[in-house]
């Protein structure tokens, strides 16, 4: 049991931060026929005169990494559109607008296709230089400016300049770019903009915001870069790395991300988020452009009601997917070079200067005696605390207006439900590092609860070669029926304070166990905004050792006392 500080010698060495490269070069590849539905659901009211609801047809697309090919596209509705118009923009994007004149009832429109998606991660060779030269208008459409990607912008292209001032070949000029968003960025899901302005000058953002940051500092370097925008699908998959397996997975909605324009390649698909020069085979594409405001017309709703009234659209969306076949074999190697966040992609042979390991900072002596002197009472606040509370992810558009007042829209957004099941067959670990001695009072979960009964209460393990070890406390236990059964996350704390635990700085582990059958989500964010890249592991409950690990980390909050 951890109970407060026993003192076994004279002092202790603590190492602060393990900072290393996080770089995987994949290969393998992943091969999957996806049968995929859009399913919206309008209630219109009495006072409801048109609605619209316009689609973007999914195309096939073929690259040297990432395949998709759609087939047997299908529309159905429960009550019949008037109207039916169909266009293309100059991205070659293929538009569909449905219209209902004085729709009195609730309706489904459903959209049904089959994707045959595949990834194959071999080594890619690319020989162009940089900077680039002799492109053609159709490509130098993509090295245009935008509202949400500034390429003239001062700030940009100052930091732009500086990124890529020692590349010789454009896949350099690529990875740099790119490894900087990864270390500089943290992922939020709810931040107030989008543009790249915003995500350099603060260092935080959505999808959306990753994108467009990316696209900015590459076009600023006059490297083409195009906007897509699609639906990523929740179907995790592992990548085998030594004796350890690392799985991915994404939240089942809609996702914004970018392709690269490689002369001697073609456009290549990147998630500035975590992935060069491919995407994985859970990703729909479906929408290109200039920036995300542009595209906004697959799964964009319009609709007018009478004059005067102030009667609201009720609109819901649903997002399907089932795997008729799955085949994944992927195998990682960890490279002594690159960003200290997880990036992940296919070998590629190109002239380039590897960035540097970043270095491990200094381990520190930490005089025990002096730290079991020390009087706590300074309040302490540690986590990864950043998540959307309350939010209800089943309703979570939000209504403009244009066309002063006459016409409103619902245009689609970005808001994913990045949660996992945690009382199920499956345990799951998340560390924390502490860098001082505190007074443990409470840690909190950003959890929400879909049903069922028993207790929950969180064990804390000491850390054991890198891994969770034995339970050494446990909080107290809380009934299934304290818990809110409001829609959306929030904090759950759990309480220690009854036991006087003293933590010393060094590695923890905290895990939820539970009795009974309750239905619990615990809310994470996309990479890794606090702890280390395998601190956040799962096992089946059977198993003794930790060995899996997510490229993801729950949110936490770690509550109590520190010294002056």
């Amino acid at each position: 049991m951890i109970k407060n500080i026993i003192i076994t010698g004279c002092s202790i060495l603590l190492l602060i931060a393990n900072l290393s490269a996080e770089n995987y070069l994949l290969n393998g590849g992943q091969q999957s026929r996806i049968k995929y539905s859009l399913v919206q659901k309008v209630e219109p009211t009495s006072q409801t005169v048109t609605v619209d609801l316009t689609f973007v047809i999914p195309q096939s697309f073929v690259s040297p990494t990432y395949n998709q090919q759609i087939s047997d596209l299908n529309f159905n509705f429960t009550l019949d559109p008037v109207k039916k118009d169909e266009r293309s923009d100059p991205y070659g994007n293929k538009i569909i607008t449905y219209s209902w004149l004085n729709p009195r009832s609730v309706f489904q429109a459903r959209v049904d296709f089959l994707a045959a998606n595949t990834v194959s991660l071999k080594k890619l060779e690319t020989k162009t230089p940089f900077p680039l030269t002799d492109l053609g208008p159709d490509v130098k459409l993509y090295l245009t400016k935008s509202d949400q990607v500034p390429v003239d912008h001062p700030d940009i292209r100052q930091k732009a300049a500086e990124l890529v001032k020692n590349s010789k070949t454009e896949f350099e000029a690529v990875q740099n770019i790119l490894s900087w968003i990864i270390d500089h960025m943290q992922y939020v899901l709810t931040p107030p903009e989008y543009d790249a302005l915003y995500s350099l000058q603060n260092g935080k953002g959505n999808c959306q915001n990753y994108s467009h940051l990316a696209a900015a500092l590459l076009r600023a370097s006059g490297i083409p870069v195009r906007i897509v925008n699609g639906i990523t699908l929740k179907e995790p998959y592992d990548v085998k790395v030594g004796n350890q397996v690392l799985t991915l997975n994404m939240a089942q909605g809609r996702h914004s991300w970018i392709e690269v324009y490689f002369p001697d390649l073609g456009w290549m698909p990147v998630d500035p988020q975590q992935s060069e020069l491919f995407v994985s085979n859970r990703f729909i594409r479906v929408e290109i452009g200039l920036d995300n405001k542009e595209t906004v017309n697959d799964g964009l709703v319009r609709w007018t009601r009478e004059k005067g009234s102030q009667a609201v659209l009720s609109f819901e969306e649903n997002i399907e997917a089932d795997f008729l076949a799955d085949a994944v074999n992927i195998n990682g190697q960890r490279e002594n070079f690159g960003p200290r966040q997880l990036l992940l992609g296919p070998q590629v042979l190109a002239s380039f200067v590897p960035i540097p390991v970043p270095k491990i900072e200094k381990a520190v002596e930490i005089d025990k005696t002096h730290l079991a002197q020390l009087v706590y009472s300074k309040p302490f606040l540690f986590g990864n605390l950043e998540f959307p509370e309350g939010v209800n992810f089943a309703f979570n558009r939000v209504e403009t207006e244009s066309d002063e007042g006459k016409t409103q829209e619902l245009q689609k957004n970005f808001l994913v439900e990045t949660a996992e099941y945690v009382t199920s067959q499956l345990q799951y670990c998340q560390i924390f590092i502490l860098t001082k001695p505190i007074q443990l009072q409470k840690v909190g979960l950003a959890l929400q609860k879909f049903g069922g009964v028993g207790q929950v209460w969180l064990e804390l393990h000491e850390d054991q070669n890198g891994q969770p070890g034995p339970v050494a406390a446990r909080s107290s236990a809380i009934n299934l029926n304290q818990l809110s059964s409001k829609p959306g996350y929030y904090w759950v704390d759990f309480d220690f304070s009854n036991q006087q635990l003293v933590l010393t700085p060094d590695r923890y582990w905290i895990s939820l166990s539970y009795s009974e059958s309750p239905i619990i989500n615990w809310f994470y964010s996309y990479g890794k905004p606090v702890g280390p890249i395998d601190g956040t592991r799962y096992k089946d409950s059977k198993e003794a050792v930790w060995s899996k690990s997510l490229g993801y980390e729950f949110n936490y909050r770690i509550v109590g006392l520190t010294s002056e």
